[in-house]
């Protein structure tokens, strides 16, 4: 069977970004996402779905 799941990260944060929205935005570029396959599960493809931030 394939088939496609979301996963959902809870990261807690200190920036010194202003706005908070910056710092989504800079952990979302900078971000580096591994999943690895199981005995009985096979990772096709990973990606780190890019939130809509406001912009200034």
């Amino acid at each position: 069977m394939e088939g496609t799941i979301f996963l959902l990260l809870k990261i807690t944060i200190k920036t010194t970004h202003k706005n908070i929205h910056d710092a989504i935005r800079e952990l979302q570029s900078k971000t580096e996402l591994n999943v690895s396959s199981t005995k009985n599960v096979k990772v096709l493809k990973t990606e780190i779905m890019q939130l809509k931030t406001k912009t200034h």
